[in-house]
């Protein structure tokens, strides 16, 4: 069976969000002289809102925030200087992973290498900026498994998760079977992304996403798990798949079993020429 591994990025690849983005926005507020610093349960909140200039873009709904910060009001005016707060964020938080501030999951690179050297397709799904999501992928398994790793990230497909708009076009830019492809997610909204696209899905649990429902996920863990860790946790196993102290291929594959989840009708597949990286 010819399989396909499919992993999201922020959260599935490395700790971005605590170790990375959240401190990169905050620095980028800093230099750019808005009075904003977002904690860790605000950023929890802003992480229910896809897209890291959507995230920004937030800031704009606070009128007294706008009124006071000198914040622009025209839309186009608007549109160009969170362009420009974005570049500068992604610039902040590919510094951050090139100083290696930002921890790599754990099991992310055995997974990885054994999937690749057992003939695999493995590919990263991620809305993050492009540049953002290749740093971090290089970070976490290292240069040359990542040159075998197809990337989709960025401004490419029109929506955020939970559409599933960045699944159907990896699906369909790879030639992907969707009953031998599995996704390893870590929030809700990049299940339903997932299960929408018509995709099983793994859930490994972080710190910002452990208490949102999983339901519809085949397998729910804290982890992928190493040799040299205590042994993952398994929240929900309806694949059956009754892993041992840390996911294998095996188990995997276990979760490829059974009916997949129906895709969603109302969602229409991307343009595959998309646009450009965020």
């Amino acid at each position: 069976m010819v399989t396909a591994l499919v992993l999201d990025c922020d959260g599935v690849l490395a700790d971005t969000e605590r170790y990375g983005h959240l401190p990169a926005f905050n620095a980028t507020f800093e230099a750019h002289g808005v009075p904003v610093r977002w904690s860790e349960d605000e950023y929890a909140d802003k992480l229910r809102i896809g897209g890291g200039k959507e995230r920004m873009a937030s800031l704009f709904e606070d009128a007294e925030l706008v009124r006071s910060a000198g914040l622009p009001t025209a839309p186009d005016e608007r549109t160009a200087l969170l362009a420009q707060w974005h570049r500068d964020k992604t610039a902040r938080f590919t510094q951050l992973v090139a100083d290696g501030a930002i921890p790599a999951r754990p099991g992310v690179r055995r997974v990885v290498h054994d999937a690749l050297d057992a003939g695999w397709t493995v590919a990263v799904a991620s809305t993050s900026a492009e540049a953002s999501v290749r740093a971090v992928l290089e970070h976490a398994v290292g240069a040359d498994a990542a040159a075998r790793v197809p990337v989709f990230a960025g401004d490419v497909v029109p929506a955020k998760k939970p559409d599933p708009a960045i699944y159907l076009l990896t699906v369909g830019q790879l030639g992907l079977d969707p009953a031998e492809t599995l996704v390893v997610e870590d929030s809700r909204n990049g299940l339903l992304a997932a299960t929408r696209a018509g995709l099983r899905c793994v859930v490994t649990v972080n710190g910002y996403t452990e208490r949102e429902a999983f339901d519809e996920a085949v397998l729910v863990v804290s982890e992928l798990g190493d040799p040299d860790r205590p042994p993952i946790t398994v929240l929900a196993d309806r694949a059956g798949a009754s892993p041992g102290p840390m996911l294998t291929l095996d188990d995997l594959r276990a979760c490829l079993s059974g009916a997949p989840p129906p895709p969603d009708p109302s969602r229409a597949s991307p343009d595959p020429a998309g646009g450009g990286p965020a």
